[in-house]
């Protein structure tokens, strides 16, 4: 069976749709900066809540930052498809904050006035999120969140897959959303993994990690759905695997084995051998742990003919549980252009590895086959494999 990607939607602190984005990965230019807010390197979208509700036209709920960037996503990928009963219709999106910017907003409040009544603002808004991209779509078919950590967004794509495949869909939706929130941010800095410069995955120096925010989703249609939308095949889903090696609660394995499982189950499903591999966009986070591990697992499945590779975290930072989902976005964007897409910030390689990524914007003959590494904490590992339709 054939699994074909048939729309494409973004919004990330490199640009508020598809072509923004790419403009910005050809010409390398980061959308990380320093937050006047936060005080520290941050990978912001520049749109406000307020004008995302005015754009889109939305009701004036309640959205979390969450619900609404995934809305912009969603419905730049959804794009012109249409609900219609012969078509099996789902959404499957990922999270790792959720709501947390709504309750923090919440909890300061009810901190500062003693009579605000906090009650009706317990709930987490994270399935809610993907309630409300589902009733603005008009999709009423399965509809389900995944949260897997940083793994979360890609864990939603391979899910969409395993529907499909196994006959429960016929068309689906998938991706993730996450936005910046102060308890995450106190999280990873209390992890001391937060870099205060811009990150620099995979060089000798790294330091730690940027968080970013953002959104961004994919549609995935079988052969009999296309026969019914008449979409026009972006590119094939042609392997997935999730492997977890259960190393430990936020670290990676020193060995690899949790990254290498899924890229070499990856290459099974999609039936290819590791040489055909054009182009991987790595995982990649710019902490010492994370950037070591990817680069043994590298070794381990590709030897010494390792395909050009590279992190784009230095372009989003690190966006959580829609990273997933927004690489998958760029590994498409270097099939459709026929490129191999920089590493920002890298000078040397990490000493017992060597490996070297690429460091600018590269047009190729022909970009065939695209891997895409999401690992997450308790070593929740995912690679999807992207490929010419």
């Amino acid at each position: 069976m054939k699994l074909f990607v048939t729309g494409i939607g973004i919004v990330s602190a490199i640009g508020l749709n598809v072509e923004e984005n790419f403009h910005s990965l050809k010409l390398s230019t980061t959308g990380i900066s320093r937050s006047a807010g936060y005080d520290l390197m941050l990978g912001e979208v520049n749109l406000s809540n307020d004008a995302i509700i005015k754009k889109y036209d939305l009701p004036e709920e309640d959205f979390s930052r969450t619900s609404l960037l995934g809305l912009v996503a969603a419905k730049e990928a959804w794009g012109e498809h249409k609900i219609d009963t012969q078509n099996r219709t789902g959404l499957i999106s990922a999270t790792t904050v959720g709501g947390l910017d709504r309750m923090e907003k919440y909890y300061f409040r009810a901190q500062q006035d003693a009579s605000f009544n906090y009650l009706p603002h317990m709930t987490h808004d994270n399935g809610q999120t993907t309630e409300r991209i589902a009733k603005v779509l008009g999709i009423k078919g399965y509809i389900g969140t995944i949260s897997t950590a940083c793994s979360s967004g890609a864990n939603a794509i391979l899910q969409g897959a395993r529907f499909i495949e196994g006959g429960k869909l016929d068309r689906v939706i998938v991706g993730g959303t996450d936005p910046l929130s102060l308890f995450n941010i106190k999280g990873f800095s209390s992890l001391m993994i937060y870099d205060q410069n811009l990150c620099k995955p995979f060089d000798a120096s790294r330091n730690g990690l940027n968080l970013g925010e953002g959104a961004a989703f994919l549609v995935l249609e079988n052969e009999y759905s296309i026969s019914i939308t008449g979409s026009n095949p972006l590119c094939l889903l042609s392997g997935w695997n999730n492997s977890t090696d259960a190393f430990h609660q936020t670290a990676s394995s020193a060995d690899g084995k949790g990254a290498t499982l899924a890229m070499t189950k990856a290459l099974a499903k999609a039936k290819i051998p590791a040489q055909d591999i054009s182009y991987i966009n790595a995982h990649g986070t710019g902490t010492e742990n994370n950037d070591l591990s990817e680069s043994v697992a590298l070794i381990n499945v590709f030897g010494n003919h390792i395909p050009p590779f590279s992190s784009t975290k230095g372009f989003t930072g690190h966006t959580l549980g829609a990273a997933g989902a927004i690489e998958a976005v760029f590994c498409v964007l270097a099939i459709l252009s026929d490129s191999v897409l920089p590493n920002l910030n890298f000078s040397s390689p990490i000493k017992t590895t060597r490996l070297i990524p690429e460091t600018t914007f590269r047009s190729c003959t022909n970009v065939e086959h695209v891997l895409s590494n999401s690992f997450g904490f308790g070593g929740n590992c995912t690679s999807l494999i992207f490929s010419k339709a």
